[in-house]
């Protein structure tokens, strides 16, 4: 696939490699320059929630209703 260069530098990724790489409006997307060849990464950023999965711990028996209920007051 081809595609030319503006005057103010932008390329327009064509449809069907946008479609096929899932990228929408917003995409992040990471250029670098490798022996004269442009390389383009999509960046996906990653979930703030996934970071903290699993951090969390219960006191030993403790069920959560009774957890909420004991911090709660």
């Amino acid at each position: 696939m081809n595609a030319i260069l503006s005057e103010k530098g932008q390329v327009t990724i064509p449809k069907a490699l946008r479609d096929d790489l899932g990228l929408v409006p917003g995409a992040v997307l990471e250029f670098r320059e490798d022996h004269g060849e442009i390389i383009v990464k999509r960046i996906i950023a990653e979930n703030p929630i996934s970071s903290w999965r699993g951090r969390g711990r219960l006191p030993v028996a403790e069920s959560v209703s009774d957890y909420l209920d004991l911090i709660r007051g």
